[in-house]
């Protein structure tokens, strides 16, 4: 995966920066794993805006993908390679053995024509599934499950990649990409390898436009609004704003917004790096 950097022939070319899509092997996704997507606008049922800077964009067909990997044992040959709108990562769509085809995260390195599989005593190569006890210490692995058999919930993103540093009883202790330290029970399920184009990190959308065609509207700084619509705003001639905080009131730097006795905190071995 690379990216491109254009000439600035025109204000929107100078700073815009995209990923090449030389790993995409098909523009046209499997029918059968698509689903139609209805945008909101940001409205609720009755209407009213309850999400701001939401709304436009181009139309988006929802792919399926498979975070559960619960066909185990059955061999799957991977197909194609394509682009998701809806996601950082691209995905790839797996035939199984028995005709089945599903689409999952295609991890970096992985190439049309190679064989997957997931299962307890599989091999733990790139791309494969299989349960925490079950894969190397100091693997670096994706696609992670927090409840056996609820499908992946955790290093989903592009570039992304957890690593198993140890097991300690029914718990493996996962370093995550924030630099936490967590323990999972070793019966969830975890992809081998790192999620793949890595370099979307580095894209630029180089105009506002680009944020239009993605639904996201233009967002308003609280300190040129009103007292009446925010905590910042106000002022006779340009005011500092005070504190940062939200239109809530809730305060944006160093103010700690996780509950203290969420019942997940005692899975949590280090927090992640400030």
């Amino acid at each position: 995966m690379a990216v491109r950097k254009f000439k600035p022939s025109t204000p929107g070319q100078r700073h815009k920066v995209i990923g090449m899509f030389e790993t995409i092997t098909t523009n046209k996704p499997e029918k059968s794993l698509v689903k139609g997507m209805h945008g909101t606008g940001g409205r609720n049922n009755t209407g009213k805006m309850t999400m701001r800077y939401i709304g436009g964009g181009h139309k988006r067909k929802f792919r399926v993908i498979d975070f559960k990997r619960e066909k185990d044992g059955v061999p799957a040959v991977v197909k194609t390679i394509e682009y998701d709108p809806n996601r950082s990562a691209r995905i790839a769509l797996l035939f199984y053995k028995d005709g089945e085809k599903r689409y999952i995260l295609a991890p970096n390195g992985l190439q049309v024509g190679q064989e997957l599989v997931s299962g307890e005593n599989v091999a733990p190569e790139v791309g494969n599934a299989l349960p925490l006890q079950n894969i190397p210490l100091g693997t670096m692995i994706h696609n992670i499950e927090l409840r056996p058999g609820q499908g992946a919930a955790l290093v989903r993103s592009a570039g992304t990649g957890a690593q198993l540093t140890s097991r300690e009883g029914k718990y493996a202790l996962i370093k995550l990409p924030s630099g936490e330290m967590r323990m999972i029970l070793c019966s969830c399920k975890a992809t081998v390898g790192i999620v793949g184009n890595g370099d979307h990190m580095l894209e630029r959308s180089g105009k506002a436009g680009r944020s239009r065609w993605l639904g996201r509207r233009p967002r308003n700084r609280g300190v040129v609004m009103n007292p009446v619509d925010h905590p910042m705003g106000g002022g006779e001639g340009r005011q500092s704003g005070g504190h940062p905080r939200s239109r809530k009131g809730i305060l944006a730097k160093g103010y700690k917004t996780r509950t203290p006795k969420k019942a997940s905190n005692k899975f949590i071995v280090e927090r992640r790096k400030k």
